[in-house]
């Protein structure tokens, strides 16, 4: 087992993470920019580097600054938490070639998974079901019509090396299609560095359903159920539950079965997960893979009792599974909502500032993951993302009722944030029978925008 881990990230997921390394008695050092000088997990860890200046390019993103951390500190891995460097390939690799353990997977499967279309092919080959769309990328208007004649409207553009809505653009006529392409390439080189775009068949109104899996050095593979993350907003999760209220028992075990098939296939090693579509009729369809822990993973492990974390460390130390797939049970229901700096009455307009009083909620099967105190300023220059308010029921209606309760107790003045939507949102009966989809929040987003 690793003596001391360096955590690669900010926020709630570097405290997450902190917290696990404690608890399985390794010491951790904190990386920090100028502008999180006053962070919570600077002060949680045993050691604490500062990087670089508080824009993300010169501290977060900097390889080099956090490798150089990592070589003053003696740290022997490294975990990378979410975003920020979680799937870049050149990062995992250059750990390793400097004899530090990368907490996640292969740089071959981060670089595999991370091109849309690579990863494609390789469920493809694994024998699991696709989304129809273009083999490869599109360059050109000529070769775009082409495909979208074949596979025939709705058509989704996406970005190859893309992710949280940028370089996606939904098509529904020839006319539409020519003059999107061009936007999406352009968004996607500012985005990403790459202006790859691929085409698939567009899904009215599916469920994005996720499934969690743990692979481990020798061959072992499980999956830990689902979870569902239809409720979005451009693109970008705001409430997640697990299990899906749209999945049966048979389903799930379908699902889960292909989830393992393209994971062994592709000899993963580690904690991920695979992101599917299923459309009203229970059809599912492989859409993407993210090699990283998940912000929603709470969720997964208050119905399992699985600390991921805690996973992902052994796993990478070279340690076996300690559970089959047989031993996975699902217990109870579990609902995520993520508390962001925004003012959903505004465009969901981000809100940096000063929190001047903050009080998270608390109680039996209420679960705060946050990184913020009063007296905290939020910088402007990161993701939103204030807290993640986590609660486990004994059955879904429990949970909601939970959430309900937490939601009105979470205090972060005079801040706005996200709160009031979630409660708007699980308020609403279509929220409450759990009959909804990825196109569910557009009617309260249609009421916030013409009040605007």
């Amino acid at each position: 087992m690793f003596s001391k881990v360096l955590i690669a990230n900010r926020g709630e997921i570097a405290i997450r993470i902190i917290r696990a390394c404690k608890e399985m008695g390794i010491r951790t050092v904190a990386v920090y920019s100028e502008a999180d000088r006053n962070s919570l997990h600077v002060g949680f860890a045993d050691e604490a580097v500062c990087i670089g200046r508080s824009i993300s390019s010169d501290s977060y993103l900097n390889i080099s600054s956090i490798l150089s951390a990592a070589e003053i500190t003696d740290s022997d891995a490294i975990h990378p938490g979410y975003g920020f460097l979680s799937e870049n390939p050149h990062f995992a690799e250059v750990c390793e070639s400097c004899g530090i353990r990368f907490i996640g997977p292969s740089a071959e499967n981060i670089r595999k998974m991370g091109d849309k279309v690579q990863a494609k092919e390789t469920m493809r080959s694994a024998g699991v079901p696709l989304v129809p769309g273009s083999a490869a990328s599109v360059t050109t208007k000529e070769e775009a019509l082409e495909v979208a004649k074949k596979i025939g409207y709705p058509v989704i553009l996406k970005a190859k090396s893309g992710g949280g809505g940028k370089g996606m653009r939904v098509c529904h006529s020839d006319v539409r299609l020519v003059g999107a392409l061009f936007t999406a390439q352009s968004e996607a080189e500012a985005s990403f560095g790459d202006p790859s775009i691929y085409i698939e068949k567009f899904l009215v109104n599916p469920r994005h359903i996720e499934i969690q899996i743990a692979a481990d050095r020798y061959g072992n593979v499980i999956h830990l159920a689902e979870r569902d993350c239809s409720i979005q907003r451009r693109h970008q999760k705001l409430i997640e539950e697990a299990p899906s209220p749209a999945l049966s028992a048979r389903l799930r075990k379908k699902v889960g079965e292909a989830a393992v098939k393209g994971v062994r296939h592709m000899n993963y090693r580690t904690v991920g997960t695979m992101e599917f579509l299923m459309d009203a009729n229970g059809e599912f369809y492989f859409m993407e893979m993210n090699t990283r822990i998940q912000v929603e993973h709470p969720v997964t492990e208050e119905i399992t009792g699985i600390d991921l974390i805690k996973l992902q460390i052994e796993l990478a130390a070279g340690e076996k599974l300690k559970i089959r797939q047989e031993d996975v049970r699902i217990q109870g229901a579990a609902i995520e909502c993520r508390i962001n700096a925004e003012d959903p009455e505004n465009g969901f307009l981000p809100c940096p500032g000063t929190i001047e009083f903050c009080y998270v909620p608390g109680g039996r099967d209420v679960r705060a993951d946050t990184h913020i105190y009063s007296g905290y300023r939020i910088p402007p220059f990161y993701d939103s993302l204030l807290a993640k308010l986590i609660v486990r029921g004994e059955t879904r209606q429990d949970a909601l009722r939970k959430m309900h309760r937490a939601l009105g107790e979470f205090l972060v003045e005079p801040i706005k944030t996200t709160v009031p939507f979630c409660q708007q949102v699980l308020n609403d009966p279509d929220f409450q029978r759990g009959t909804y989809h990825t196109g569910y929040l557009e009617k309260f987003l249609r009421k916030e925008e013409e009040s605007i």
